[in-house]
């Protein structure tokens, strides 16, 4: 297929907008002994920089999704890739934690339209068939880009200060706004929107994000803020219920393959997580590993995630969709078991091919996974489906993290990560299980 500049302008910016926004999230981490010192913080205060940011991620992602339904896909996308790299310039200029905190917020709500809207965006630009691929660039995209964040932020610490992790954006970002204008501006469904839901949907994301914080140092607290994070997501379904096109993708979850696909993702997410936070405690703890060694053990994982992510969109077919997804789950959960059962001691480069089942499987299922997600939906809910795909991935890590902090809480640091490897074993391979009640004489719906 021949793609004339104007689709390699558009498909390029929405892949380009998603490397500066996951690069963002994962160059940080690095940073933060750095921002501790500069700031004068504590370790844990410094924390709250990336906090902010999945913060807002997951209180903007659906509110953004709706918007871009409504106001149309393009003029959403360009607008939160505009405040993203805005907020970029005031993180590079930040004096002080709580400006720093305030402006990584502002990034996340940016990036929340990116990542809602890419798929979506990418699917007005190429055809139904090639949807497979695009997802699969999707991930590749997301693979590489975070496995190169440590990489990336460790060199421009090594070359200058920090505040150039955020302005190294800035003209990047300005290039990819140019070559956004590209994308087709096809008109939103002028569907209002309601203010109150997006309140209390925002509302309830940040309590249970906040509990979820607490829930290891605060237990009381914790617990309240759980539940007032539950009781203003249940007046939020209540409020969405009767609505045709809702801010919570009610509509699309009453689909059998698309619920079944959400479900799956969040258990295989939340298995990933949990393998991904119990790997380096177990390589550097238990085998007594340098953090560097740690770090080329585990880079494999996203290296064959970027691998398998390139012809799983290729395989993927209606009818292949149950196994592929399976058999994605399966090596997952064998990569982790594998590392929690065998005994790494006397020979810990034994973990690496674990380490390349698990991005192996994980790619397939994913690229596949989502496949089936927006192709069960209709084109014009393109947006809800990209909300509600980013929600269950953040859920999932957000879950497998509480995992790891719960057994790390409850068992010696010599055990809980074996304990976590195990329990994202189950975790993945549920997800294998739920994937394989697709029906495999289902059809998507028409785009």
């Amino acid at each position: 297929m021949i793609w004339t500049l104007g689709k390699r302008l558009a498909i390029g910016s929405v892949l380009a907008a998603l490397v500066l926004v996951v690069l963002d999230a994962a160059i940080v981490n690095v940073a933060l002994p750095t921002l501790s010192r500069s700031l004068h913080v504590t370790a844990a205060a410094s924390v709250l920089v990336v906090t902010a940011y999945q913060a807002a991620l997951v209180m903007a992602l659906l509110p953004c999704a709706a918007l871009g339904e409504s106001l149309g896909y393009r003029r959403v996308f360009i607008g939160g890739l505009a405040l993203f790299t805005l907020a970029s310039g005031l993180c590079a200029t930040a004096p002080t934690l709580s400006w720093l905190v305030a402006a990584r917020f502002a990034q996340g709500l940016g990036a929340s339209a990116v990542m809602a809207l890419g798929v979506a965006l990418l699917r007005t630009v190429v055809p139904p068939e090639k949807l497979g691929d695009a997802i699969g660039w999707n991930a590749l995209v997301i693979a590489l880009t975070s496995a190169a964040g440590p990489s990336v932020g460790a060199l421009v610490l090594s070359y200058t200060s920090w505040p150039w992790l955020f302005a190294l954006n800035l003209p990047i970002g300005v290039l990819v706004l140019g070559a956004a204008c590209a994308l087709p501006a096809k008109p939103g469904s002028s569907r209002g929107l309601d203010l109150v839901s997006i309140a209390l949907n925002m509302t309830a994301f940040a309590l249970l994000i906040a509990g979820a914080e607490a829930l290891s140092r605060q237990p009381v607290i914790a617990a309240m803020l759980l539940t007032g994070g539950a009781l203003s997501f249940r007046s939020l379904l209540q409020r969405e219920r009767p609505k045709a096109s809702p801010l919570i993708p009610l509509d699309l979850l009453q689909a059998p393959s698309f619920r079944l696909s959400v479900i799956a993702s969040i258990c295989c997410f939340t298995g990933q997580a949990a393998g991904l936070v119990a790997l380096p405690f177990y390589l550097q703890h238990v085998l007594g590993l340098t953090p560097l060694a740690t770090g080329l053990y585990i880079t494999p994982w996203s290296l064959m995630v970027a691998v398998s992510a390139t012809f799983a969109g290729r395989l993927a077919s209606p009818g292949s969709t149950a196994w592929l997804c399976a058999a994605g789950c399966a090596l997952l959960s064998a990569g982790l078991f594998a590392a929690s059962a065998w005994p790494l001691a006397g020979a810990p480069v034994t973990v690496m091919p674990m380490v390349m089942l698990c991005g192996l499987g994980f790619g397939l299922f994913q690229v596949t996974n989502n496949r089936n997600m927006f192709l069960s939906a209709p084109q014009a809910r393109s947006g809800a489906a990209g909300g509600l795909q980013g929600m269950a991935r953040l859920t999932g890590q957000t879950t497998g993290v509480l995992v790891m902090t719960l057994l790390f809480n409850a068992a010696p640091v010599e055990i809980a990560p074996r304990i976590g490897l195990a329990v994202g074993a189950v975790l993945t391979l549920a997800a294998g299980l739920l994937s394989t009640l697709h029906s495999p004489r289902s059809r998507p719906r028409p785009a």
